[in-house]
């Protein structure tokens, strides 16, 4: 129970700061002691606890959206009204990780949980974040959302499916490139991550229900690292927005940086097993 709450808790940290989530439950994972690998089900399953905290921090953003979009679709308000519009560039902008997830789940799974391809991804998307940190020019607002944006920011939510690139990194980097303020794309991220996350979620819970017997760990324990996730991912997303709308992300690229780099030392002296 307590490596569970331990990854719980990691899950909360990293999720919402573009430094990997999906990296440090591998890394974690292996290093509590039982040199074991939590799993992509696990790992998906506990994003249902953070992404249940988004829907708390931003649910009058979410009501606005939904609502809109329905009055919207059966023209009780103008199709082209803000909210209405951001509901359809949510949807449009997670079909591609939908469509990538269910064509490569078997190498997720595998091949792209190699330590290998975790070091690689956060060290080239750390430098990445920076570039764009740096030339972005910050001045988009979220009013400012056009389809192709919503297409690429899809496109760079998908990216996510590669544990070491991060979902908020993948979608903020590419935001920051096309010239988003810092919080506009960090707000619109975590609201794109939304229905891939839970969808994501509960389908690993329901193949975990369906055929029970491989899991590292027990439905219990797996309950309470979502509820631990879930409160640990409240705290950290509120400090996340205010923090970025004063701040660079120059600490997180920082971040990246080295413990790529450690990662590769670790597996080019053989200390750690690449798989």
């Amino acid at each position: 129970m307590l490596n569970a709450i331990i990854l719980g808790i990691v899950q909360g940290l990293t999720e919402f700061l573009p430094i990997s989530s999906n990296a440090h439950l591998r890394l974690v994972g292996l290093l509590l002691g039982t040199g074991t690998d939590p799993g992509a089900a696990f790992t998906a399953i506990i994003q249902l606890g953070t992404e249940l905290a988004v829907v708390v921090y931003f649910a009058a953003d979410l009501w606005r959206i939904i609502s809109r979009w329905f009055l919207a679709l059966f023209g009780r308000i103008p199709r082209n009204d803000p909210d209405a519009k951001m509901g359809w560039f949510i949807i449009l902008g997670s079909v591609p990780i939908v469509v990538l997830g269910l064509i490569f789940q078997k190498t997720i799974e595998t091949t792209l949980r190699s330590l290998w391809i975790i070091a690689v991804t956060l060290i080239v998307f750390g430098i990445l974040l920076g570039i764009a940190d740096y030339v972005g020019a910050k001045k988009r607002r979220l009013r400012n959302l056009t389809v192709p944006h919503a297409v690429i920011y899809g496109g760079a939510q998908s990216l996510a499916l590669i544990p070491g690139v991060s979902r908020s990194g993948g979608t903020i980097t590419a935001g920051l490139f096309l010239g988003y303020e810092r919080a506009a794309a960090a707000r619109y991220s975590f609201l794109l991550a939304i229905p891939a996350v839970f969808g994501s979620g509960l389908f690993e819970l329901y193949k975990t229900i369906k055929s029970p017997g491989s899991e590292v760990f027990t439905a219990g324990e797996t309950a309470a690292a979502t509820v631990v996730a879930f409160v640990v991912g409240l705290v950290v997303i509120a400090f996340f927005m205010s923090y970025i709308s004063k701040r660079s992300f120059l600490p997180f690229v920082i971040y990246r940086l080295l413990l790529g780099g450690t990662l590769v030392v670790l597996l080019s002296t053989g200390v750690l097993k690449p798989v």
